[in-house]
């Protein structure tokens, strides 16, 4: 029974540790799949199959000689490793005494910024990985550049492979000052800047005696150390319904995550986009739910908790909807604007509509014009008429109907969508919104560009001849 008991104290010590997010990023082969699998390695966080496979394999594709492999503990693709490259986001997870951490490992090559894109949409702090014998490169700009973009406000700049400069503190300093240059210049809020070798483990996990001039942390006790808690404010409440649950006549709940905020029984709420009011009347945990416990209710919830909500009135609720409170409205409008990552092979259309995936809400709608691509390598802006793969874009974009947003800034959950495209279901697109315009008068004219020839000389013979019927063909 003791045992049972340590179990079960240290499982709810574990539960209770804060969790850090971060992914490596940075240019080919500056060592970012080395860099995690040295922290893992070094911190004892690898079983020993996983050891003895990554033995196995260092002899078939290794590139260290007779030494480890580090990459391959986390590159598992097998083109990932006869390339020696990464392709896809690796996600890890791993545990210190302090924190919980989910690594994300992200590719270096300019063809998968969409992949580096997607690792990043959920970090705390990103490592951007440099080469101390090449310096800052153009794909560490791109990715500096995009990790700004997405809001991500810790940057730890590890300059990597100081093995191959004899540890030379004004390499270090050099490359340093320089990126010191391209923050300000981005406006990225925090940096901190570490000498390190991935592969032989000066300053991961223990501070190195190579580097006796460098007085900081290493990178695994700055990440467990860390601050990355942001101004503390008060949230507004957004709720997007995912689901509507009806078991009964008796009971009509409204299901979902809780996506900011924190709500309590008797708040005044509103329901967007129709905009309607009423008042909570339970709050009912996730886990509560039973035909035995239908009751069990508690007094408030806050975010990221999954609840189910009950309304003193009678109103109607849907998925896609987003409930708030009355006082603190967002802008509700079908007009956007926001920043576009294309992810397709296939070039953006303006001519054409997309599914609009935002929270639990599917819109359709279209860009109506790009206001101007960014070159993620010298961040100009540039004009053009469609976005290629990897483009970076500021877009107008028009709903077929009206939603509740906020800013990417605001809220990453509910100022983020994806694009999808109709015919093939893929995901072609992510953007972030950055501003919202007030509600275009006539969501009709939107849907009119999607007529056929026939179906616009149709509909013209009808408002012709048949005036008094007020309809159109569809």
């Amino acid at each position: 029974m003791a045992e049972i008991k340590n179990i079960e104290e240290y499982l709810k010590e574990h539960e209770n540790k804060d969790m850090l997010r971060f992914l490596t990023c940075g240019s080919v082969d500056d060592g970012k799949s080395t860099l995690i699998g040295r922290m893992l390695y070094d911190s004892k966080m690898i079983f020993d199959d996983q050891l003895s496979a990554a033995e196995s394999e260092s002899k078939k594709y290794g590139t260290t000689g007779e030494k480890i492999d580090m990459a391959l503990l986390v590159d598992g693709l097998q083109s990932e490793r006869e390339q020696g490259i990464t392709i896809d986001v690796a996600y890890r997870f791993f545990a210190t005494e302090n924190r919980k951490f989910i690594i994300a490992d992200t590719p270096g090559h300019e063809q998968y910024t969409r992949n580096m894109v997607t690792g990043a949409s959920t970090a705390d702090v990103a490592i951007i990985l440099i080469d101390a014998r090449k310096g800052i490169l153009t794909q560490t700009r791109r990715h500096s550049f995009i990790v700004n973009l997405l809001g991500i406000e810790h940057v730890i700049i590890a300059i990597n492979k100081m093995d191959l400069v004899d540890f030379s503190e004004d390499v270090f300093n050099d490359i340093k000052s320089a990126y010191e240059s391209l923050a300000e210049e981005l406006g990225i809020k925090n940096t901190y800047y570490i000498p390190v070798s991935a592969l032989d483990g000066d300053n991961v996990v223990d501070v190195s005696k190579n580097t006796p001039w460098y007085k900081g942390q290493p990178l695994l006790g700055l990440l467990d150390s860390m601050d990355i808690s942001k101004e503390i404010k008060e949230e507004d409440f957004r709720f997007p319904v995912q689901y509507v649950n009806r078991p009964n006549l008796d009971f009509r709940g409204f299901c979902g995550t809780i996506a900011a905020g924190s709500v309590s029984v008797g708040d005044n709420i509103t329901i967007l986009p129709s905009g309607k009011t009423t008042k909570v009347k339970s709050i009912i945990n996730a886990g509560d739910i039973t035909e035995k416990n239908r009751q069990a209710t508690c007094k408030s919830a806050y975010a990221p908790m999954a609840i189910t909500l009950t309304t003193e009135d009678e109103v109607d609720i849907s998925r896609g909807d987003m409930i708030v409170h009355t006082d603190s409205l967002p802008r509700v409008s079908n007009s956007l604007k926001v920043m576009l990552v294309w992810m397709d092979e296939n070039p953006m259309d303006v001519k054409r509509s997309y599914d609009i995936k935002r929270a639990t809400s599917v819109v359709s709608g279209k860009f109506e014009h790009i206001n101007y691509k960014i070159d993620v390598n010298s961040y100009e802006r540039t004009k053009v008429d469609r976005l290629e793969l990897n483009d970076i874009a500021s877009c107008k974009m028009l709903l077929t109907q009206p939603i509740a947003a906020d800013s990417y800034e605001h809220n990453r959950l509910t100022g983020s969508f994806i694009v999808v495209d109709r015919i093939t279901n893929n995901t072609v697109g992510a953007g972030m919104i950055v501003g919202v315009s007030r509600r275009e008068a006539d969501v009709s004219k939107l849907a009119e560009k999607e007529y056929t020839d026939a179906e616009k000389a149709l509909n013209q013979y009808i408002r012709d001849n048949f005036p008094e019927w007020e309809c159109k063909v569809i």
